[in-house]
């Protein structure tokens, strides 16, 4: 057995489910819990799963060798987060609907990432520095499934990072409410208790993330196909396309074009089934 199709769904795996990734694998599929199943098998398997499920379920294709990561690295926003937290800054601002427009360019690519940061940054200037707290008090929220991901990797000794090309006012409490051990993020400039419409240098972008990626293996000796990484969109292409199973989560087409592993319909901690954990073995939001 060199690979293993898995299929996950938030809404829950049925009889029926698994009796499909059965047919389809050729093999007989096990269940992992509740909202995943399992069967060895191969490209051609995992098509006829996808027709035979539809939107029922995501189904993926994952190596069987090294399947538990030692590294997770993460998005923040849309990913572990169900916002993108500088739009909803600029809700307060009032200039949310600009705001979100550069962003969607952004995270589809079609947007240089530094530049669109500046841009959206600079459309907040004046904003009181309370307009960070009201927007963290009010509008963010972890996604389903994040503590549960966070934390089961934590107890099987590996490390969590979360990367962002958002701001560490965010990414700190993110952090900590998830569990991660590590947190990365631009910084907002703040001047006599308003933000300054710019944010510190350098910029955290694509690059960055990937480059956090490869400290944090060199640091723990690791290698990249050690590594379980997970975003949204253009920002995280970088680090995706790198890590031994990149997983692109609700994301915009080209992430998900570049991704391994695909999730549209499961929460977070499907990408605990893509490692292979059980349902006992996971710890709950």
């Amino acid at each position: 057995m060199t690979h293993i199709i898995v299929i996950t769904a938030a809404a829950g795996i049925s009889d029926a489910h698994i009796a499909a990734l059965s047919g389809a694998a050729g093999a007989a599929a096990i269940r992992l819990d509740d909202t995943a199943a399992e069967a060895p098998g191969d490209v051609a398997g995992l098509s006829r799963a996808r027709a035979a499920l539809g939107a029922a379920a995501d189904a993926n294709l994952t190596p069987a060798a090294n399947r538990r990561k030692r590294l997770l690295i993460a998005d923040m926003d849309s990913t572990i987060i169900s916002v993108e937290c500088i739009d909803e800054i600029a809700d307060f601002a009032g200039v949310k609907a600009e705001v979100s427009a550069i962003t969607e360019a952004a995270m589809r690519g079609e947007l240089d990432f530094d530049g669109a940061l500046k841009a959206r940054v600079a459309l907040l200037r004046g904003l009181p520095e309370g307009a960070l707290q009201r927007t963290y008090d009010e509008r963010v929220r972890l996604n389903p499934g994040a503590r549960a991901l966070v934390e089961t990797m934590n107890r099987a000794g590996a490390l969590t990072a979360l990367v962002s090309g958002g701001f560490t006012f965010f990414t700190d409490r993110v952090g900590a409410a998830a569990g991660f051990a590590v947190s990365q993020a631009n910084t907002l400039l703040i001047e006599d208790g308003a933000l300054t419409g710019a944010p510190g240098l350098p910029i955290l972008g694509r690059q960055a993330k990937l480059d956090t990626m490869l400290r944090l293996c060199a640091e723990r000796g690791l290698t990249a196909g050690d590594v379980i990484a997970v975003g949204d969109g253009a920002n995280d292409m970088a680090m995706i396309e790198a890590a031994g199973l990149g997983v692109a989560y609700r994301a915009k087409p080209a992430l998900e074009a570049a991704a391994q592993a695909s999730l549209r319909v499961s929460d977070l901690s499907a990408l605990l089934h893509l490692q292979g954990y059980r349902g006992a073995e996971i710890a709950r939001d």
